[in-house]
């Protein structure tokens, strides 16, 4: 199986790398690309996927990781 990753666009939705399943809360598994967007905002017409929708909703969040100092 390939590396998965998960990246948070800026104001968008979560964009997902690696072919990952995806399952709802029964179980039943979603048919996925390699690569696909999650939803965040909300307002997609394509649950759990990403329609775009967050655009025209004007969605604004764009937090950032804390780095933390690592110290021995």
């Amino acid at each position: 199986m390939s590396d998965v990753s998960i990246t948070k666009l800026n104001n968008g939705p979560f964009l997902v790398k690696g072919g990952a399943q995806l399952q709802d809360a029964e179980g039943n598994v979603f048919q996925v690309k390699e690569q696909y967007y999650l939803c965040r905002c909300g307002h997609s017409s394509n649950q759990p996927f990403c329609s775009g929708a967050h655009k025209a909703a004007e969605y604004v969040e764009c937090s950032t990781a804390i780095k933390e100092k690592i110290t021995e």
